[in-house]
């Protein structure tokens, strides 16, 4: 699909508008998400929906955990099925426009080919040993690929080789190396938009982590940001992506919880569906693409998001 036709159907998305909960904590959540913003469906049906990727072509990719499927779908809803892989997960684009992928099955990272039937597999091993099942992956200002390893997709019966949970660095030459593996259930990571701090989520115990990056990739001074953990509530840190203005959006329970630099909760978007990730995307990287459930949804915001592959903010 052309993307000048592709940015027309998102125009017409809010005639599928649901009905919509927007929770201000803070009087600034207003600047970002409008009080009168509505959550749309783009695309329903799924199992289980992860990994969403806008491409500038007009689509986004989305991976389906229970079909074990990614797809391309499309802002009239159509969507159209590359590869069936085990368990697919968190996705990025590379800097040529390549789709990677965490592959939980295959417990290790790929990168699909240009017409997305096929996938060389880019890292599946540390010193000898196959990961757990990679979860997340981001690109880094340095042009490295950095990503979450928890068991948290480990296939039943398989054994855990790496006796910890890990976040690694997967450099352009294909050599991996140990970041941090100070956390329970590494799940989402997001780099602030100048490649200062690199913020990790834990699953487990329901909070985020944010880390100082050096420029060989490696961090330091890991401290607690944010904490999640609601009692009762179901949904965890899973998903995160920053806006230009360093704020901080993470799936949490209930919706997704936006979160300020200095770790104040502005506010939350609910969503229908536990959401699971989330994407910017759209003409002006305005628009939230979220994964939650069987569906995926989006917002218009008025922020401006952070897509660390683009490497420049989009004209307004």
């Amino acid at each position: 699909m052309p993307i000048k036709a592709a940015i027309l159907l998102l125009a017409l998305l809010p005639s599928l508008a649901l009905a919509q909960t927007i929770q201000p904590l803070d009087p600034s959540f207003s600047t970002l998400i409008a009080p009168q913003a509505k959550l749309n469906i783009m695309g329903k049906g799924f199992g289980f929906t992860e990994g969403p990727v806008w491409d500038l072509a007009g689509y986004l990719y989305v991976s389906d955990e229970e079909k074990n499927t990614i797809s391309r779908l499309y802002p009239d809803g159509h969507r159209e099925q590359l590869l069936s892989l085990g368990d697919p997960d968190g996705s990025t684009l590379d800097a040529q426009g390549r789709l990677i992928d965490c592959a939980s099955v295959l417990r290790g990272i790929i990168r699909l080919s240009p017409d997305g039937k096929t996938y060389d597999i880019l890292a599946d091993h540390f010193e000898g040993k196959r990961f757990n099942s990679p979860n997340d992956v981001v690109p880094g200002p340095d042009g490295a690929l950095y990503f979450t390893d928890p068991t948290l997709d480990l296939v039943a019966g398989e054994k855990q080789e790496i006796p910890y949970q890990g976040v690694y660095r997967l450099a352009p030459d294909g050599k991996v190396t140990l970041l941090t593996k100070d956390l329970d259930q590494p799940n989402g990571l997001a780099f602030t938009p100048d490649g200062q701090f690199l913020y990790i989520d834990d699953s487990a115990r329901k909070n985020i982590r944010r880390y100082r990056v050096h420029p060989d990739g490696t961090l330091s001074d890991g401290i607690l940001f944010a904490d999640e953990n609601v009692p009762g509530a179901k949904g965890v840190p899973d998903g995160m992506k920053l806006d230009l203005q360093g704020n901080l959006y993470v799936t949490g329970p209930g919706g997704i919880w936006v979160w300020n630099p200095a770790g104040r909760h502005l506010g939350t978007i609910l969503v229908p569906e536990q959401p699971a990730n989330l994407a910017w995307g759209g003409p002006h990287n305005s628009l939230l693409f979220i994964t939650a459930g069987t569906s995926v949804y989006t917002l218009e915001t008025k922020a401006t998001g952070f897509v660390p592959y683009l490497h420049k903010e989009p004209k307004r």
